[in-house]
């Protein structure tokens, strides 16, 4: 199945605050003194809100709530204290829980004039159905909107197709006795029958196709692709597609085939040229956190620099720490 980001207690919807622990009350308490009185201990809120796991994440929002009694949210707390700029954005991610949090960078991503595409496409591009089924009655009991509705007004053409299909949440499961090494045959042939094979590319079948297919499955259906034709499916994508339908289809296989590669060149893509793209390097740090660990060591691999000091070459202040600090988190996991 896809990759999978939201802790057990977020997919259990087991949130009993009352009975979340010594743990989760520290950080609350921490995040509290951090924040009273006149002016934000900046130092020692960071540290809080980004020493927390994904499930402290999903606890701390509502204990906060419950301690203090404040008429603010956590998210709102942040945002009194910290602005609505980079270091106070990525504070507001983490003061809601995982799934939440992606329903406000989708809402982020859609605001004003013109969508960031790349941020929408990291989001409902490769994941597991479960959590594309959670994300979207999230989205709806937050916003009172159906997401496909919102995003089918946002987007438009192949690149709105690819992620319809997405949000079907039309994984197969993996079944060794129904995707064997024949099926992989077929498949590939099918494939470029609706691609390479074809004058004028079948992207609705495609796209089908691809988003159906469970990740073992794409392993072998990719290696026979390419030796039957010459290329991998990912070289595929980037010869049929252009622009951001060409991003995200690449993104798509790759997050089925290496998804720890996949989100290094995210962090990548986000960091690299002529300025950061702010809210794509907050957002992909945050969302991937449980996977942080194995993406530094591959970014190291791929790109020759350690993750902090691309951190610390590309921001600086109170947004710097912050991103560091989830980093040490991640490491610690």
């Amino acid at each position: 199945m896809g990759i999978g980001l939201y802790p057990a207690i977020v997919m259990e919807g087991d949130l009993s605050p009352d009975a979340f622990g010594s743990d989760v009350d520290a950080v609350c308490q921490q995040i509290h003194d951090a924040c009273k009185g006149f002016g934000t201990d900046e130092d020692r809120l960071l540290k809080a809100m980004g020493g927390m796991t994904p499930e402290m994440r999903c606890k701390v929002p509502y204990r906060y709530k419950k301690l203090f009694g404040d008429s603010k949210t956590l998210k709102e707390v942040m945002k009194s204290e910290c602005g609505n700029r980079d270091f106070g954005k990525c504070l507001q991610f983490l003061a809601v829980p995982p799934h939440v949090a992606e329903c406000d960078m989708i809402h982020m991503a859609c605001k004003g004039a013109g969508t960031n595409e790349k941020l929408l496409s990291t989001i409902i591009v490769g994941r597991s159905n479960a959590e594309m089924e959670l994300l979207k009655k999230t989205y709806f009991d937050l916003h009172t909107e159906d997401l496909g509705r919102v995003l089918d007004r946002e987007l438009g053409g192949h690149f709105e197709q690819l992620i319809v299909n997405c949000l079907q949440a039309s994984e197969e499961v993996f079944d060794p006795e129904y995707h064997t090494e024949d099926k992989a045959k077929e498949d590939a042939k099918a494939l470029y029958e609706m691609g390479q094979g074809k004058w004028g590319t079948n992207e609705k079948g495609l796209f089908k196709v691809l988003c159906a297919m469970p990740p073992e499955h794409m392993a072998t259906v990719n290696r026979i692709y390419a030796e039957e034709y010459g290329y991998t499916l990912p070289k595929v994508m980037q010869k049929e597609f252009g622009g951001d339908t060409k991003w995200a289809a690449v993104l798509l296989l790759n997050m089925k085939l290496k998804p720890i590669e996949a989100v290094a060149g995210l962090i990548h893509d986000a960091s690299a040229g002529f300025g950061t793209n702010e809210l794509l390097f907050t957002a992909t740090l945050i969302r991937y956190q449980s996977l942080l660990k194995a993406v530094m060591l591959a970014f190291v691999e791929e790109y020759g620099k350690p993750l902090d000091e691309v951190i610390k070459a590309e921001t600086g202040g109170d947004y710097e720490k912050i991103l560091l600090q989830i980093l040490t988190t991640a490491d610690e996991l």
